[in-house]
């Protein structure tokens, strides 16, 4: 009975980060915000379901399992954000209009990435 309204409360946690990070996608102006969107919040939110799965099923191969996808998850989504806003830097992608400061403007070779 306790179990059951820990992960239910579990599940509402992650749910609701992963709708926040799919809302933000949509609110963000830029690719650099919009990818911190895209990371932060529903990586949070996979732990949170995945701590749910791992208390409703107490199987340690159930567990182990949680274990490799949170932990895939938590490596894989900050590295694939970081390669998706280097590219987008790169390839001159616009920044929003109140992006103040460009820490990055003298840290590439060539003029032909940004102008």
């Amino acid at each position: 009975m306790v179990t059951d309204i820990i992960c239910g409360a579990f599940m509402i946690v992650g749910t609701a980060f992963m709708f926040l990070g799919c809302l933000g996608l949509l609110r963000m102006p830029d690719l650099l915000t919009r990818m911190q969107t895209a990371t932060k919040p529903p990586t949070l939110g996979v732990f949170c379901l995945m701590v749910s799965v791992a208390l409703y099923f107490p199987d340690l191969g159930v567990t182990v399992r949680v274990l490799a996808i949170t932990l895939f998850v938590f490596l894989t989504a900050p590295v694939s954000a970081h390669m998706i806003g280097r590219a987008g830097y790169q390839v001159g992608v616009k920044f929003w209009k109140g992006t103040v400061i460009d820490e990055l403007k003298d840290k590439y070779r060539g003029s032909s990435i940004r102008s």
